[in-house]
């Protein structure tokens, strides 16, 4: 059984530049086990993809790692399984998602990061929720805190 993730419910961290950040999805992803979902919430340019570079590149993808706003979902295939990412976004109604089959693609895939995902957390009550945020005046540091 994995370790408990590297940041506790409530617990805030403060990272500065996008290494930082990608070093900390690294970090989660050795702690997530297989069939996992995670949210990640926050502003645009929050660095919510940065954080999935991490995770991704940690479980063995190397190419590039980008937004599936327009797209929706991406799916990257990794030597531990794949990584579904999700950007609801745009979705209009949750259920969108589920008719794309989302619950059978979560159910196969090794880690699933969901960003914009509030109207599904009801559905994955066990799943992380992360929140982004910009620190004003430096554009550089992220705070991230896990609020479930």
């Amino acid at each position: 059984m994995p370790a408990p993730l590297p940041l506790a419910p409530g617990e805030t961290r403060t990272l500065t530049g996008d290494q930082a950040q990608r070093d900390l999805g690294g970090a989660l992803a050795a702690h997530l086990p297989a069939g996992s979902v995670l949210f990640l919430e926050g502003e645009l340019g929050a660095g919510k993809t940065t954080l999935t570079q991490g995770l991704v590149g940690a479980l063995g993808f190397t190419d590039a790692v980008t937004s599936p706003t327009y797209a929706l979902m991406h799916a990257y295939p990794t030597p531990q399984g794949s990584v579904l990412h999700v950007d609801a976004y745009r979705v209009r109604d949750v259920n969108e998602l589920y008719e794309m089959d989302l619950e059978d693609l979560i159910r196969t895939a090794r880690l699933t990061v969901i960003e914009w995902g509030e109207g599904l957390y009801a559905d994955y009550p066990d799943a992380p929720i992360l929140h982004l945020e910009h620190l004003d005046g430096r554009p550089d540091e992220r705070r991230i805190t896990r609020t479930r």
